[in-house]
């Protein structure tokens, strides 16, 4: 029928055709879209992740926003009070770090590579068992050196160290955390709070990451040392970090009249 159309109208007439089926054409490829953004009834849609602190000044409110955990047992006393270092001064490593309070947060800034705090107060030698939440904030090593009398000797207790993941007591009988029978690896969340509990007897040393145990030492016949170098500082009862920065709350001490576990 075209044929008998006058030109003009001819032309015109193709002109409307080819709009109304663009119009067509892009209502079903809306409908397609529509669809393909909708998940069919009973299928899963999984939702982007949460947005998480990025900043580590993020990290520490997200942090002490954190209910603190409980811990078992009675007769604790804290060693920090959430507002000064009363009972504490900054360990004199001379590597630039910083020690402050912020936000009822022990927090160290990382050092080149130490910075960490003596305890003043005096501190058992012996049947005397420690409680604290530790973080990690930025860096990749120890979060958590704590150094803590055996008898008359001294030990530490590193968590995260030597790239990140390593557990252990450093030393025994001249074997630091990496190379001794206590040395574990586990991997630590940047921003997550960890419950640590040393235990020390007068012949067991006994250590807790979370739930997991990952130190029980009989000491008796053992040598008990500290790693060669400035960890030396944090002597009798201290807390340093290994070129990381990190947070700690809710430290605490009571006396005990023994190991948690029996001597095997």
């Amino acid at each position: 029928m075209l044929h008998y159309l006058t030109v003009p109208f001819r032309g015109a007439l193709l002109a409307l055709c080819s709009i109304l089926m663009l119009i067509s054409l892009a209502g079903c490829e809306s409908a397609r879209t529509t669809q393909s953004a909708v998940a069919p009834r009973g299928e899963v849609v999984s939702l982007p992740p949460r947005e998480r602190p990025t900043s580590e000044n993020q990290i520490l409110a997200t942090a002490a926003a954190q209910p603190l955990a409980q811990v078992e047992g009675e007769g604790w006393r804290p060693l920090f009070d959430g507002k000064s270092l009363s009972g504490w001064r900054v360990t004199d490593f001379g590597g630039n770090g910083r020690v402050q309070i912020q936000n009822g947060l022990l927090v160290f800034w990382m050092g080149d590579p130490f910075v960490g705090v003596n305890c003043t107060n005096d501190i058992p030698k012996v049947n005397y068992e420690v409680a604290l939440e530790a973080m990690r904030v930025a860096g990749s090593d120890f979060f958590c050196g704590l150094t803590f009398p055996v008898g008359d000797s001294f030990c530490s207790l590193i968590v995260g160290g030597w790239g990140g993941s390593v557990v252990g007591l450093s030393c025994l009988d001249g074997a630091d955390a990496s190379e001794n029978e206590t040395t574990q690896f586990i991997s630590f969340e940047t921003g997550r709070w960890y419950r640590i509990r040393l235990r020390v007897s007068d012949k067991k040393i006994e250590a807790w990451v979370e739930q997991k145990k990952v130190a029980n030492v009989v000491t008796t016949g053992r040598k008990i040392s500290l790693r060669f170098g400035d960890i030396e500082l944090c002597k009798p009862f201290g807390l340093a970090a290994w070129s990381t920065s990190a947070a700690f709350r809710g430290l605490r001490l009571r006396n005990v009249d023994g190991p948690a576990e029996p001597e095997k």
